[in-house]
């Protein structure tokens, strides 16, 4: 897929690797629709971008299907389409599962795959009518390995693996691709040496034997190839350091 002209929503789109990707599609080409809850921070880094190309703010709770189906409209009216749609938007609870609130839990699922869900839906009824499409999960390392203190990050990531898969097999003969990305541990505001502190920022660093953190661009090259490549299509790549190869 040639990515010049084409319209890319990107949820969680304000900060991290949801904004390196619609950094990304712009540098293609493309026009994007930053969606996001932090309606300051989305606001502010889309009108920083306005000089790159065609880029609008909405203000999205990804766990509410009407709200995420008013994304959808809003990318339609704005741009004309929906060509590819990043369920990039995400949240992590950390902590032991006998403390776990039902709440905390929710939550979660919520945002992490419930969001997927609403997402895909509302943005493959359009793509089935005007051509096909992509779709792309943000999945994680935690979808594919356990981490002990991350039992409701765990069971949203791994399902988001499976509705790739799913949505995939469903949608091929319709021209739809659906894949995911799974990064390891990403360098941002929050998951940074100053953030977390030295020690527990080394540990997290020796569980790559590449040696390093992630960075948010390095997420979103994946992105991009997963949106050009026509080929691909239920695949979920590991952008992680090693992480997983151990």
């Amino acid at each position: 897929m040639d990515l010049a002209g084409k319209v890319a929503v990107v949820t969680g789109g304000a900060s991290g690797i949801g904004l390196a990707a619609a950094k990304a599609y712009l540098a293609k080409g493309a026009k994007v629709v930053i969606a996001d809850f932090n309606e300051e921070g989305g606001k502010q880094e889309t009108e920083n971008l306005k000089s790159h190309g065609e880029v609008e703010f909405f203000k999205v709770d990804v766990s509410s299907e009407e709200a995420v189906e008013n994304m959808i409209k809003f990318a339609i009216d704005t741009f004309g389409t929906v060509d590819i749609l990043v369920n990039n938007a995400g949240i992590g609870v950390q902590g032991e599962t006998h403390d776990l609130s039902y709440e905390d839990y929710h939550k979660t699922i919520a945002v992490n795959q419930d969001s997927v869900f609403f997402g895909s839906k509302h943005a493959v009824r359009h793509m089935m009518n005007h051509g096909g499409g992509v779709v792309i999960n943000t999945a994680s390392i935690l979808g594919s390995v356990g981490e002990g203190s991350a039992f409701a990050y765990n069971a949203s990531k791994g399902a988001v693996n499976l509705m790739t898969k799913s949505l995939a097999l469903q949608y091929a003969d319709k021209n739809i691709r659906v894949n995911a990305v799974a990064p390891g541990y990403v360098e941002s505001g929050m998951v940074s040496r100053d953030a977390l502190g030295p020690e527990f920022y080394d540990q997290l660093v020796s569980k790559h034997p590449i040696g390093r953190l992630g960075q948010p661009e390095e997420i979103a090259h994946a992105i991009i190839f997963l949106s050009e490549n026509d080929f691909m299509t239920g695949t979920t790549i590991l952008v992680d350091g090693g992480y997983t190869a151990q």
